[in-house]
């Protein structure tokens, strides 16, 4: 589903030059849950952006179903990411303005869906994250726990390949956050979507089917088939 060849990210700031990923070389399936660790600036989110073609390669290639993401428009880029990719973000990013239900369109309506479509899948994500009853409810009358199932439904709502998690239970407390796993754990046994995580949390690192370890932007060691 997704191959990263030899890639690496340079980000400039001012005179310095920083290494986020150097000639990282991974495949991942169809259907995989697989685990990104390593420590805090070790290229975590880089590849997840990478790998959701949120940003672009220094060097290096990255496919998504057999499309090369570095050389697509971004206009393509974007519609990609609103059909194939969901993506879920340790601070939540809903929008303050908008309830739980609108939340979850938004996908939708930029798509250009319309009416009864958008209401049967917002209806169904809500229902898949145990929120129903919170549809009317804005984010800042939301737990944390909810608020990440509200984005966990925005970012399934569209029936993507796979979902981007970048540290998904970070802001979480202990129980929330294994709640948030077993929903995950839950799309990946149930709907096969492919699931790659960026963690810190052990217990999120059990779950997984292989792991990645990433040290100084490269893969230092591959658990798992």
């Amino acid at each position: 589903m997704i191959r990263l060849q030899q890639v690496a990210k340079v980000y400039s700031l001012g005179k310095v030059l920083v290494r986020a990923l150097d000639g990282v070389t991974l495949t991942i399936g169809q259907g995989e849950f697989v685990a990104l660790v390593g420590p805090s600036g070790c290229g975590k989110t880089t590849l997840l952006n990478l790998m959701a073609g949120i940003d672009r390669p220094t060097s290096g290639e990255v496919w998504f179903e057999g499309e090369r993401l570095d050389s697509l428009s971004d206009d393509r880029l974007t519609r990609l990411r609103r059909t194939k990719v969901g993506i879920v973000y340790q601070l939540f990013n809903l929008l303050p303005t908008l309830t739980a239900r609108e939340n979850v369109a938004l996908p939708l309506l930029l798509d250009g869906l319309q009416g009864s479509e958008i209401e049967g899948r917002v209806a169904r994500g809500l229902q898949r994250v145990g929120l129903t009853h919170r549809a009317e409810h804005w984010p800042h009358e939301l737990s944390g726990g909810e608020q990440q199932r509200v984005a966990i439904a925005r970012a399934i709502v569209a029936g993507p390949r796979v979902i981007l998690a970048d540290e998904p239970t970070g802001n979480l407390d202990s129980v929330a956050g294994e709640a948030i796993l077993d929903l995950l754990e839950e799309l990946h046994r149930d709907q096969g979507q492919t699931i790659i995580l960026a963690t810190h949390s052990q217990e999120a690192v059990r779950r997984a089917g292989r792991i990645v370890h990433l040290r100084d932007g490269k893969i230092e060691g591959l658990e798992g088939p």
